[in-house]
């Protein structure tokens, strides 16, 4: 499986922005998907996963501002991000959570800054 990350890019603060992972194989719609993000010198944090039956949970500080979402026919899981702010200046990491004992697949990761 690959993961394929893209849409990132410059944007004002306030603005909005849509970063979108494209998934290879056949096998997206069966795994929970998360986004990651890690800011200069911090260490990758968790943004906001979906289940395989698109359940939610958010990060306390992106939460009623972040929106995951997935569309099993395109293979496709979305991260739309509005109100955005400084603090949300990072490169932005898809993954697909895989059973226990095997190990999860990442994107290569899509940058995103947010200007003042």
């Amino acid at each position: 499986v690959q993961l394929q990350a893209s849409g990132g890019g410059l944007v004002q603060a306030g603005g909005s922005l849509r970063v979108s992972c494209v998934a290879s194989g056949s096998a997206f719609s069966r795994h929970p998907m998360s986004w990651y993000r890690q800011a200069p010198g911090k260490q990758r944090e968790l943004v906001a996963s979906i289940s395989s039956g698109g359940r939610t949970n958010y990060a306390d500080s992106v939460k009623g501002r972040f929106t995951i979402s997935r569309d099993n026919a395109k293979n496709t899981v979305y991260l739309q991000m509005n109100s955005l702010k400084t603090e949300d200046t990072a490169v932005y990491y898809c993954k697909m959570v895989r059973p226990a004992g095997s190990l999860d697949y990442w994107g290569q990761g899509t940058e995103v800054t947010v200007s003042s």
